[in-house]
């Protein structure tokens, strides 16, 4: 923290926001490891580093790096991280107004659970993507046994916490309806992700990415993010293949993750597709202005278990987008209401290829969803009000208990971040 991870820059937001506001603030997460899956040069040859960002006393651990591609080898890795987070968070200097963990991993609300009782305060978990629902929903979990003891794991992680926070209605309806059977079920609640809109705002399309990647006047149409099975980054492949006789369009996949070399590899092949590696977190605003036309592709049955954020950005930097989203979803609402793009059916290639087209011959209507969708996220709610959310809701959890120690108000982050 910060790091290139999205969470990352979450966390890094919230927790500048709350120093702002005068609290204390102890976080516990990782080494840098995020980009290239190894911790960063610079950042090797000890396993654990203390420091501080900002106000913020800061606590990184060795995150024990493995690709999403090994399950077995991961789980061990996150078991193994949430180990040395408990271990940290209980040592803590306290006194402590809350734990707040950050999942996936799942497995970090243990760590927060045995530190909020040392330090005698509640514990929020942060649910970013809802475990074990996407892994089985794309295929990556597929035992029977293993689906069962990930659900146990799910539903304990749950009961440890006072308060599970989630991103959008229909995490909240997906995980109400688990917790509603629990001997002692946590409040659950809707605090959404934010964009800084002061970082990402409108910028010319003719920028250094677009000359460094010869990309030229083409209409530029592009994912940017994490190159995961969660996103159906198939239909960029696919509309690039029937798009080969158009000189005026090119396909950009910005990321990394687990099918960054299966998409390098598909790219090979096309002139018109163009895969690009993580860039740093201060070129953001670059390289969304470099799209024309933005993807936000979430795999069919997705909706209830994640949000991608990106989409917040790209409305921030005014450029139109095609979500191929569950119909009804949060983000098929967000594009909607902002009147910020067009929203098809996932998984569906000849919608997704005619929603390219048209809107690829229409520059006009592409700069008014463009116009639509930044002053939407203008209005969206910042890490300034989101931060608010947050103590408040700690603020609630302590009345509800008689407070251990005295001192000045702090909170603690544990998350692999």
């Amino acid at each position: 923290m910060p790091d290139t991870a999205p969470t990352g820059v979450v966390v890094t937001a919230l927790v500048d926001e709350w120093c702002r506001l005068g609290h204390q603030v102890h976080v516990v997460t990782s080494l840098p490891w995020y980009e290239e899956h190894r911790v960063a040069d610079g950042w090797t040859g000890r396993a654990a580093r203390r420091g501080y960002h900002g106000t913020a006393t800061l606590t990184r651990l060795f995150p024990f790096p493995v690709r999403k591609d090994h399950m077995g080898r991961r789980a061990a890795a996150f078991g193994a991280f949430t180990v040395l987070a408990a271990v940290a968070a209980v040592t803590a200097r306290g006194p402590f107004d809350a734990v707040v963990a950050v999942s996936p991993p799942i497995t970090l609300a243990f760590a927060a659970r045995l530190a909020a009782r040392r330090h005698g305060c509640p514990m929020v978990l942060n649910v970013q993507d809802v475990f074990p629902d996407v892994a089985v929903t794309v295929g990556a979990l597929n035992s029977p046994q293993l689906i069962g003891l990930a659900r146990r794991l799910e539903r304990a992680a749950y009961r440890a916490a006072d308060t599970v926070t989630v991103l959008s209605t229909d995490l909240e309806d997906n995980i109400t309806a688990k917790v509603a059977g629990l001997g002692r079920p946590p409040m659950v609640e809707t605090i959404p992700n934010f964009v800084d809109i002061d970082k990402v705002r409108p910028l010319d399309r003719f920028t250094d990415y677009r000359r460094e990647h010869r990309l030229g006047d083409r209409t530029v149409v592009m994912y940017a993010g994490n190159l995961g099975h969660s996103q159906s980054l198939d239909l960029m492949v696919e509309a690039a293949r029937r798009h080969q006789h158009r000189d005026d369009l090119v396909y950009v996949i910005n990321g990394g993750g687990v099918r960054a070399e299966e998409l390098a590899t598909a790219a090979a092949g096309f002139q018109n597709l163009v895969v690009v590696g993580y860039q740093p977190a201060e070129r953001l605003a670059e390289v969304l202005a470099t799209g024309d036309i933005h993807v936000v592709p979430l795999r069919a049955g997705l909706a209830s278990a994640s949000v991608p954020s990106k989409a917040y950005s790209v409305l921030a930097a005014g450029r139109p987008v095609i979500a191929s989203v569950d119909p009804g979803s949060e983000v098929a609402r967000m594009v909607t209401d902002a009147r910020a793009g067009l929203v098809v059916l996932p998984d569906d290639p000849d919608a997704f290829t005619a929603a390219v087209e048209h809107l690829a011959g229409e520059a006009r209507l592409r700069n008014q969803m463009g116009a639509d969708g930044r002053v939407w996220a203008e209005k969206c709610r910042s890490s300034r009000a989101v931060a608010a959310d947050y103590l408040d809701l700690v603020e609630r959890l302590a009345e509800r208990r008689p407070r251990r120690g005295t001192g000045s108000a702090r909170a603690t982050q544990s998350g692999s971040v």
